[in-house]
């Protein structure tokens, strides 16, 4: 998946508590449960992984912490594996590829890096600049879009963000195109106006496009903790998210934010940013983020 090491995070400490020559006693699970909800797992999330992990290692008649850090990884594992129920594939086209998510999430820079895998693989798409709320977003995508090579449909900022997006479903019908990446305000005047937008943004598309979008990708920003999960779980319910891109999974983030959000709103996390990098967006696989997670 791409992931470098890290010196310090969630992986880190799990390791320091479950060293191959310590016994894993009761003491030793109550340090991994407040390791993992300071990781912001989740308190729910945690006890539930906990419990599961504890009884898999006595079956298993697991002695010391290599046995319990075994038995754990199998959970967060088998947790991330049973919500990995559809990958990311583009349907008939133009597929429509609706991105929400808060302002600072990562949001416009994913959908550049996304166009450019989807390039890279031989698609055409065109780029939708419908966060007209920011004028620096549409800037910015139009931007990506020069250096892509990519069309880029925008109007003036301040435009109806439902125009923008219909516009560009059908300058992608009229060139034929296989994807349209739909950018929408990450923040306006209050939480309900912004989840009005987004339902509307979406019905207009589906006036010319009934079965779509196609996907409605939540970014979002793997550092920002227990906060991250509320915003996962307003989006989720008002957007219709199917699939979660996680940032910043490199740098400094804590790690467990990704096991919470898929275990508590059950879509799975389709791709990880893991650098600045335009090719720097893979998709997410839940085998190598425990394997990242839990090395030396």
């Amino acid at each position: 998946m791409g992931l470098r090491a890290r010196p310090s995070g969630l992986g880190t400490r799990l390791r320091s508590i479950l060293g191959a020559d310590s016994p894993a006693t009761e003491e030793t699970w109550d340090e991994v449960e407040q390791v993992l909800i300071a990781a912001d797992v989740g308190a729910s999330t945690t006890l539930e992984l906990v419990d599961a992990a504890r009884a898999r290692f006595r079956a298993s008649g697991g002695r010391n912490g290599e046995d319990a850090r075994r038995a754990l990884a199998t959970e967060i594992r088998d947790r991330l594996v049973r919500v990995e129920s559809g990958r990311f594939e583009l349907g008939d086209a133009p597929s429509v590829i609706l991105f929400v998510g808060v302002n600072g999430s990562g949001k416009t820079t994913s959908i550049a890096k996304l166009a450019a895998r989807l390039t890279a693989e031989g698609r055409t798409v065109a780029l939708a600049a419908a966060d007209t709320f920011r004028a620096a977003a549409v800037e910015q995508l139009r931007i990506w879009g020069e250096q892509l090579g990519v069309p880029v449909i925008a109007q003036r900022a301040g435009a109806d963000p439902g125009a923008v997006a219909f516009d560009a479903v059908v300058a992608a019908e009229s060139r034929n195109l296989d994807a349209v990446l739909v950018d929408t305000a990450g923040r306006l005047h209050n939480k309900q106006q912004l989840m009005d937008e987004l339902a509307k943004i979406r019905r207009v598309i589906q006036r010319r496009l009934p079965d779509q979008p196609r996907h409605v990708l939540l970014v979002l920003d793997a550092t920002t903790g227990q906060n991250g999960l509320m915003q996962a779980e307003a989006f989720s319910d008002e957007a219709g998210v199917t699939g979660i891109i996680l940032t910043k999974l490199d740098g400094t983030a804590k790690g467990g934010v990704a096991l919470g959000v898929a275990d508590r709103l059950g879509v799975p996390i389709l791709f990880a940013g893991v650098g600045e990098e335009i090719d720097a967006l893979a998709p997410f696989d839940p085998e190598a983020f425990v394997e990242w997670l839990f090395a030396e």
